[in-house]
This record gives C-alpha cells, sequence and structure tokens, in this order.
C-alpha cells in the first residue's frame, strides 16, 4: 500500500526518510470520505498520527503551490498536551514540510515567552505550542489567528485530562470560524464528544484500531514486592535478565536520585533522565 497522491515537496520528504508505507491512520485521514472535512480520529502514539495531520494539511496551507509564500500570520495552529509532545511535533512537521519552506514556530510553558514573540513577530506559516501559553499570546495579540486555515488538537483526552478544557475551548472560539478543526484523540470520553459538537462542523469520524501486533514480542510481568523490597528487587531483576540494556522508570526525580546512586554503587552503568535535566 503506497501513499496516494501528494502535494510533491511533501512527497519528496517523505522519500528522502524512507517512508514508503502509510500507516492505517494517514491512509484514513488522505481519503475521499476525509478531503476538506473536519476530522474526529481516534489514534494512538506512536501509529504516525503527527505525519497523518501533517499530510492531511497541505492541500488546505498550500493550495497548488509547492512553497510557502514569505512567512506572515500562521496558516495552522498545533496544540499538544506537553512541552514535550509540541517539541516533537514542531520536529516532525520541520522535516515534512522543509522542501515547501515552511517555517514551524513553537509556544511552550517553561520557554522564553520573548523569544517566542519575536519569532511569531518574523512570521510563521505552523505554530505549534501547549494551550496555556497559547492561550497567553492569544490574549496579548502577540498570535494573530486571522489567517488560520487549519487547527489541531493532538491528544485532546489527555489535554481534558490535565485540566486544559477552557484553553482548548478558547482557542477554538478565537480561532476563525472558517477553520478546518482536526481532533486527535486516543480514546473519546464524553467530554472530547462534546467538545467535537459543539466546535465541529459534520466531522468525519475516523477509529483506528490499535496495531496488535506491535507488542508480540515484548513479555509482562508483575512481581509483587514489599515497599522496603523495590530497591533490591530491581537490582536483583537487572542482575537475573543481564539485558545488554534497560529502562527503569520511577515516580519522581527524587527516587530517580536514589535509584541511579544504589545501582552505580553496584557497579551498573546507571544514566539518570528527570525533569531536572
Amino acid at each position: 500500500m503506497s501513499f496516494p497522491a501528494l502535494t510533491p515537496p511533501l512527497a519528496r520528504a517523505l522519500a528522502e526518510r524512507n517512508y514508503d508505507s502509510p500507516t492505517p491512520v494517514q491512509l484514513a485521514v488522505l481519503g475521499e470520505d476525509a478531503v476538506d472535512r473536519d476530522l474526529l480520529v481516534s489514534a494512538q502514539t506512536g501509529s504516525g498520527k503527527t505525519v497523518a495531520y501533517g499530510l492531511a494539511m497541505a492541500r488546505d496551507l498550500l493550495g497548488d503551490a509547492e512553497r510557502f509564500a514569505q512567512a506572515a500570520a500562521p496558516l495552522a495552529l498545533i496544540v499538544a498536551p506537553t512541552r514535550e509532545l509540541a517539541l516533537q511535533v514542531q520536529r516532525e512537521l520541520t522535516w515534512l514540510y522543509e522542501h515547501a519552506g515552511a517555517r514551524v514556530v513553537s509556544c511552550v510553558g517553561g520557554m522564553d515567552p520573548r523569544r517566542e514573540q519575536r519569532e511569531l513577530a518574523a512570521g510563521a506559516h505552523i505554530v505549534v505550542g501547549t494551550p496555556g501559553r497559547l492561550c497567553d499570546h492569544l490574549r496579548r495579540n502577540r498570535l494573530d489567528i486571522s489567517e488560520l486555515k487549519v487547527v489541531v488538537l493532538d491528544e485532546a483526552d489527555e489535554m481534558l485530562n490535565l485540566g486544559f478544557r477552557e484553553d482548548m475551548e478558547f482557542i477554538l472560539e478565537t480561532t476563525p470560524e472558517t477553520r478546518r478543526t482536526l481532533l486527535f484523540s486516543a480514546t473519546f470520553p464524553r467530554g472530547i464528544v462534546a467538545l467535537a459538537k459543539q466546535y465541529q462542523q459534520d466531522a468525519f469520524r475516523i477509529e483506528v484500531a490499535g496495531d496488535e501486533g506491535g507488542h508480540a514480542d515484548i513479555e509482562y510481568r508483575a512481581i509483587r514486592v514489599a515497599p522496603g523490597d523495590v530497591e533490591h528487587a530491581a537490582v536483583n531483576i537487572l542482575r537475573f535478565y543481564e539485558a545488554p540494556s534497560a529502562l527503569v522508570f520511577c515516580n519522581t526525580r527524587d527516587a530517580v536520585r536514589h535509584l541511579q546512586a544504589a545501582l552505580l554503587e553496584r557497579g551498573f552503568s546507571v544514566v539518570a533522565l528527570s525533569g531536572e535535566l
């Protein structure tokens, strides 16, 4: 199965990265039924959804042109729940639209808002951001949404869980009514269905079944351990399996630091990754 007819600069970007067969969600958003319509898409992380909506909105942004005109007010706005996801989306869309000359700007919490303000003032074709920071720029008139053609809510259910409902509603109420709205969500809780009903017009619903074969090589085990023995258990499990590499997840930064020290003491080669970095 190959990609349907694509805008040439995007086809070239995909070919350079050896994307020769589309994932189910990418095929679905490019289908005839989905063209030019609002979309309500159920797709998991790892299903290729960023490239999916990147391809789905190409015609809205570029029309028949192969390159963007000079960057001014953005044409697309992507809203993501976390800084990490927003920056990942920015990277993906940057390479996907590279040959079209796109300028993709991020606006996320934890970054310098004045730098973002300067970047927005210099012009952008696509803006990717987190709900709170985007609303902040909107309220301060730093983000011009008068030319928006598409709004994408990525992992909308996660944004709901994190308490961003009001921010999402503010963004959808402020952006032009003529925009296309693409809503991506792993699940469709009541809040998402209500959001779709209120802010989308005749949305085409796409539900992509999970790829059951994707993790068939992973074996799951649960081991019951007394709270005080967790550290010893982690060490013993790592020694027992002797895997060349392993990931150990902890629920706090302190726990990460503590376990790293314990493993280093026992001769493991270990690197700590946490929100402290």
